[in-house]
């Protein structure tokens, strides 16, 4: 693969790592204040999309859906599969 779509597919992990880092973050806040939430669906979505690496990290940072089993579960899974599929990228 050429140089530039490396950088561009690291770019985008970055991105969409970090958005579901801060969805994790930005949920529990207003959890904490009883505001308007962020639906389950807006914080798996980013994890799909390749980003569970950071909504893992954010769900053990932030303290938040951790007794949810499927995010409990589903999203190390996920981070497991995600970082796998790119190491074995990197080296195919």
């Amino acid at each position: 693969m050429p140089k530039e779509l490396w950088q561009l597919l690291g770019l985008y992990l970055l991105a969409v790592n970090l958005t579901a880092f801060l969805l994790m973050g930005v949920d529990k806040g207003r959890a904490r204040k009883g505001q308007w939430r962020i639906s389950e669906k807006g914080l798996f979505l980013p994890a799909l999309l390749g980003g569970a690496p950071g909504g893992t990290l954010g769900m053990r940072v932030f303290h938040h859906k951790t007794r949810h089993w499927y995010f409990r579960w589903g999203f190390p899974l996920l981070a497991a599969l995600q970082i796998g599929l790119t190491v074995w990228s990197m080296f195919t």
